[in-house]
């Protein structure tokens, strides 16, 4: 039975190199992902030329031993996000081939380990990159038992339908009509081990390889990599954190020998070195201007989007239905620096319109829309305070609308909406309406506590509350209640609440969804 040997890795590292020197002119032209690097192909070319140079350097007896060597040269010498990863790749191979030999379902094994060792270098992992054409190359060969020469040619050839399918997994590839530059040097990889394999090597091409002339501006942000030794692993998750909050394409990989690279796109350069220096020894720092391309100009006569930020996964999924990208975040959690570029930076089109759902999304929301990483974008938020005012907010929005006018629509609506709230009190507190007790329902109207209904909580003082509180809403007009439901929410007080509504305001039309939130029985909006 054929397994990979020390010749094979030889081979690999050198048709990797010349496949990726073939397509380099048309990688960078393809690259159009604002938060990737400016120079995918030249990175990626890079990295595993240094990678191939260590292992002619060095003598494995092993194929083990040989990619071990290879993995630590393109570690060392990783250049842009796009080269961190493809080091990892490398990496996730060679510690599979570390506890058995490459045959068939040994390759199927390796491409497994490659793509848990990429996806946990990576802060903020992002569909339709070079992430996800390895998550399905693995997922498709997992259970193989071909041969080596069968599981190679798959993955290859999975990676390319993967690759095509992309452009739908990430807007701004689709609005350009072409793919992800990592993504598209992955498959040129895969390519080169079936052909080495096969020892049927053919000259690389792809159907979505696409020449944009784009513009570039003067940097305002830049690309901080670095060697960091003699750290603690233990303390890389804050590290990830730590450089996080600086800006985003967020990577901290190693190579199995205790030396990691650390990569990130930010402003502050000396922020991103002493998170460094305070867990460890950097070394070989390399600092370069970013210089993304100016986003594409977008067919269809729309160049703008829409984004929400929101806490509670059944909201996220009721705005996604709605064809908003959306950032779900958990109850009480802030969403980093990285996490709100990637949501901007991923939308389509060159104006962006954030809804944060709540006071402290709307702070991190604004944090984003100033920083150096979205200079190319024209973001504007929409301060919400709560959730029912970005469900008013896209109720009213219009695609077809001049951006400005629909802005502003946005914004009245969201401001017209009066905002209600049933929680339950943690602890004894005094309000103006008098003193509250822990387990009390508590019911606030635009943030203000308007009634108490005395624990325990039933079905029946929920609704009690909630009809009490809209009442006061609904005093000062309205004609459009709607209602997110928290967690906890006994299931038949939505119903219960809509016969109690339709009652005493036979006027008003209700709407109630699974909002998922922790912190709050009920939301209520009235418009």
């Amino acid at each position: 039975m054929r397994v990979l040997d020390v010749a094979a890795v030889s081979a690999w590292s050198a048709a990797c190199v010349h496949s990726l020197s073939v397509l380099r002119p048309a990688i960078d032209g393809i690259n159009v992902y604002p938060v990737a690097d400016s120079d995918t192909g030249s990175n990626l070319l890079f990295t595993l030329t240094a990678a191939r140079d260590a292992l002619a350097e060095a003598e494995p007896a092993t194929a083990a031993e040989a990619l071990a060597v290879f993995a630590k040269g393109a570690v060392a010498a990783a250049k842009g996000n796009s080269g961190v990863i493809m080091s990892q790749v490398v990496r996730g191979i060679a510690e599979s081939a570390a506890a058995r030999e490459i045959d068939g379902p040994g390759l199927a094994e390796a491409l497994g380990c490659a793509d848990r060792a990429a996806t946990g270098a990576v802060s903020r992992p992002v569909a339709g990159t070079i992430l996800t054409v390895l998550h399905t190359v693995a997922a498709s060969v997992r259970d193989a038992t071909g041969s080596l020469e069968e599981v190679a040619a798959a993955a290859a050839s999975v990676a390319a339908e993967a690759l095509e399918e992309t452009p739908k997994q990430l807007p701004v590839l689709a609005v350009a009509g072409v793919v992800d530059a990592g993504a598209r040097g992955l498959v040129a990889v895969l390519d080169a081990l079936s052909g080495v394999i096969s020892g049927s090597l053919v000259e690389p091409e792809h159907p979505l390889e696409a020449h944009h002339h784009h513009t570039v501006d003067a940097p305002t942000a830049w690309e901080v990599m670095y060697l960091l030794d003699d750290v603690d692993e233990g303390s890389l998750p804050g590290l990830r954190k730590t450089l996080s909050g600086l800006g985003d394409s967020v990577t901290v990989a190693g190579d199995g020998a205790g030396a990691y690279a650390v990569h990130v796109h930010c402003a502050d350069i000396g922020a991103a070195l002493e998170a460094g220096i305070e867990l460890g020894r950097p070394r070989r720092v390399r600092v370069e201007p970013l210089i993304t391309p100016t986003p594409v100009e977008v067919g269809g006569g729309v160049d703008r989007s829409v984004v929400a930020v929101v806490h509670g996964g059944p909201l996220a999924e009721l705005l996604r239905a709605e064809g908003v990208a959306v950032l779900s975040v958990p109850p009480g959690v802030a969403p980093t620096v990285e996490e709100m570029l990637g949501l901007i930076n991923e939308a389509a089109g060159h104006h962006v319109t954030v809804l944060p759902g709540g006071q402290e999304l709307t702070a991190a929301a604004d944090a984003a829309a100033s920083h150096a990483m979205a200079a190319d974008r024209d973001v504007v938020v929409i301060p919400c305070v709560s959730p029912v005012q970005v469900l008013a907010a896209l109720a009213v929005h219009d695609k077809d609308r001049r951006t400005n006018d629909d802005v502003v629509a946005m914004a009245e609506a969201a401001a017209a909406t009066r905002r209600g709230e049933l929680r339950i009190a943690q602890e004894e507190s005094l309000t103006w309406v008098g003193r509250a007790q822990a387990g009390d329902v508590v019911g606030l109207v635009d943030g203000e506590v308007v009634l108490i209904e005395p624990a325990p909580a039933s079905e029946t003082s929920l609704v009690a509350a909630a009809v009490g509180v809209l009442n006061r809403m609904l005093a000062l007009g309205g004609e459009l209640v709607t209602v997110l439901t928290g967690v906890d929410v006994p299931v038949r007080l939505p119903g219960e609440l809509a016969d109690q509504l339709r009652l005493e305001h036979p006027e008003v039309e209700l709407t109630s969804y699974a909002g998922g939130q922790s912190d709050a029985v009920l939301l209520m909006g009235v418009e």
